[in-house]
């Protein structure tokens, strides 16, 4: 089995402690030893941070609920533009197996059991795909290049319980009619103009939903890996294959072991995708791969557009997952639930049901702070931190600009003095979120030399920008 390097362990250790320690409550530290940070180091990549429109929910966002092209541009800036909103860089489509076309369904390419395994398939394809197929257009015009497809389930007449809901497993006389599958819809998107650059075959196998939903053990995922690896190869597709998005990040780890300990699945996966229901982030995945948290939401059942109100699923718990993420969970990706939806939702933006109108929650002004600033192709860099009411990042992106996200979790503002190694700077600009400012400008931080002094809000996120 790959083993992460003692180097690199040595530091998610470190960040795991600084992690662990951060009560969000603490008082801001008194300690005088500076805060470094290694512009020079390297730890993981970053591909980008991204979001899913899901059953149906671009759909919404075209208008089949009245957002008028007018409001719909805006809320496609929001979630795309880097200069006006996010710039989110993934878009997670959802592979259906609905026979219908009914709302929160995902409609399938094959919605007829072609008379067994063995049996030409009638595949049927109209363009749209619940509206994945245009938001996807819309997001190659942003710039996005990361494209990736997951299946929540295969077809009914293909798995164990003869229905796409309520988990069942694949029957195994059919996994390589579920891999001609997949890869057909890779195909039908590439015919639209998109590249899945990833694909997936299973969403929450450790899962059984009411919804469209498939089982798997690891030695199954592996299995069936077996065959999706050759079958994506001979498509002459350039994608890449992701697995196994288990419901829990703790979770995910089991699958991790099995297919790094099988040689052929090892060779067909190219990145690891795990979600985090189960609870935060607490332990890297056992591999040497790219890995994504690939979906999460906050819980809740009401709408919520507040940065810190000790519910649970504000924004300066998004943010705090976030760094939680990327430092104990080592990932190279944040893909966020829902970009936009209906009622009580957990996403970042609320539409209106009916009507030609949005609201936008703080959880959407967390994750913006870190996916506008730092870009695909990034590389986070190794930051110690004395005070362990910081929670700290810092990134390095390809264009030379170098980033550095503090989430001051005290209740108290606090002065912070950072050796920075690796450039110098003159101007760095700081950008603040919290209940009042979402992204706002403002003279907190200033360079003499290679230190950086920040003044930190409490409670609040402070976004540095260093040219």
């Amino acid at each position: 089995m790959k083993r992460l390097t003692a180097l690199t362990t040595v530091i998610l250790l470190a960040l795991t402690t600084q992690a662990a320690s951060a009560d969000p409550l603490a008082p801001a530290a008194t300690a005088t030893a500076r805060t470094t940070v290694d512009f020079r180091g390297a730890l993981q990549p970053i591909d980008g941070f991204g979001f899913s429109m899901a059953f149906q929910r671009a759909d919404l966002l075209h208008g089949a609920r009245g957002l008028s092209p007018a409001k719909r541009r805006e809320v496609l800036d929001l979630l795309l533009s880097k200069e006006k909103g996010a710039g989110l860089s993934i878009l997670r489509l959802g592979i259906g197996s609905s026979t219908d076309r009914v709302y929160d369904h995902m409609p399938t390419i094959l919605p007829t059991d072609p008379g067994g395994p063995d049996a030409t398939p009638q595949y049927v394809w109209d363009g749209w795909d619940g509206g994945q197929v245009w938001l996807a257009k819309e997001a190659k015009k942003y710039g996005v290049k990361r494209f990736f497809a997951d299946a929540w389930s295969a077809p009914a007449f293909m798995k164990t319980n003869d229905s796409e809901n309520d988990g069942g497993e694949l029957r195994p006389e059919w996994r390589r009619a579920y891999a001609n599958y997949l890869v057909q819809y890779a195909k039908f998107y590439q015919r639209e103009g998109i590249g899945i650059t990833d694909l997936g075959f299973t969403n929450e196998p450790d899962w059984t939903a009411t919804y469209a939903s498939m089982r798997f053990t690891p030695q199954q995922a592996v299995d069936f890996l077996k065959v999706l690896g050759p079958t994506v190869r001979a498509s002459g597709l350039k994608t890449e294959v992701v697995c196994c998005d288990a419901a829990g990040w703790d979770r995910q780890v089991a699958f991790t072991e099995a297919i790094e300990a099988d040689p052929e699945a090892d060779k067909t996966v190219k990145t690891i995708t795990g979600h985090r229901y189960s609870g935060p982030t607490t332990v890297p995945q056992p591999t040497d791969k790219r890995v994504w948290m690939s979906e999460w939401s906050p819980d809740g059942t009401t709408w919520n557009e507040n940065w810190d109100d000790g519910s649970g699923y504000d924004g300066l718990t998004v943010a705090a997952d976030i760094q939680n993420t990327l430092t104990v969970g080592n990932a190279s990706a944040y893909v966020y639930w829902t970009g936009a939806s209906l009622g009580a939702t957990r996403g970042l933006i609320q539409l209106a049901d009916p009507g030609d109108d949005y609201r936008v929650s703080k959880r959407y002004w967390a994750l913006a702070a870190f996916s506008r600033f730092i870009r695909p192709d990034a590389v986070r860099v190794p930051v110690t931190d004395p005070d362990p009411a910081l929670r700290i990042t810092a990134f390095r992106n390809t264009d030379g600009s170098r980033v550095i996200e503090i989430l001051n979790t005290a209740t108290t503002e606090t002065s912070t003095t950072f050796s920075l190694r690796g450039g110098h700077d003159r101007h760095p600009e700081a950008y603040v979120t919290d209940e009042t400012r979402s992204i706002a400008p403002a003279a907190v931080a200033s360079v003499h030399g290679t230190t950086l002094t920040a003044e930190l809000a409490p409670r609040a996120l402070t976004t540095i920008v260093l040219d």
